[in-house]
């Protein structure tokens, strides 16, 4: 595959700077020499009973009116921390924020959020507004965690939130290949979705 210049060779990026090119993501995906795909994706999802989720619901429902929602820093302290804390509630799994990782000059930067069971990763991008541009920031951190084999599997997933909005990603190491879910979740409408499917991906078996 052959690289495509959508960013300088010699030039050194942190993660956040990728979110600021005006390039689409599979021309710098392919730069790293990987594939990009968009499709729905069936996801892993929680078997189990996840028994405070309407509380969580209802709680956020209630309060959110209230809330002023245009920083960044407002989004992650009142949309992503309270579902994050249900994950840990139900997975035991570390979460550790502003986790940073150096591969090399071009995949160098903070991670917003690296959850971490027993037998799997996940690596949360959060955002402000764009989406769509988080999507290509996450995917190349996706990219830096794989090749800094910090992942136990040939599966990596991820996921880019605006608070309200959830979009999940996932890598295959082997076919140096990264898929972008067309599916997108809203919170708090559709939590009863989007915590099944966290919480069975930080418990997939190897």
């Amino acid at each position: 595959m052959s690289k495509i210049a959508v960013i300088e060779p010699e030039k050194s990026y942190t993660f956040a700077e990728y979110f600021k090119l005006n390039c689409e993501p599979d021309d710098l995906l392919a730069y790293f020499g990987y594939g990009y795909e968009a499709k729905s994706l069936t996801l892993p999802q929680s078997k189990r009973e996840l028994n405070r989720l309407e509380n969580l619901k209802q709680q956020l429902e209630q309060n959110l009116p209230y809330i002023s929602l245009t920083s960044e820093m407002a989004r992650r302290e009142f949309l992503i921390a309270p579902v994050l804390m249900e994950v840990i509630y139900y997975t035991k799994a570390r979460v550790k924020v502003g986790y940073s990782l150096t591969v090399s000059e071009q995949l160098k930067g903070e991670l917003d959020y690296y959850l971490q069971s027993q037998s799997q990763l996940l690596v949360i991008e959060a955002k402000n507004a764009d989406i769509q541009r988080g999507f290509t920031q996450l995917a190349v951190e996706l990219i830096a965690v794989s090749q800094a084999q910090l992942a136990k599997g040939d599966i990596l997933y991820g996921a880019v939130s605006v608070g309200n909005i959830w979009q999940f990603a996932v890598l295959h190491s082997q076919e140096q290949q990264v898929v972008q879910d067309l599916n997108l979740y809203r919170v708090p409408a559709d939590l009863q979705e989007l915590l099944p499917i966290i919480v069975g991906i930080l418990e997939l078996d190897l």
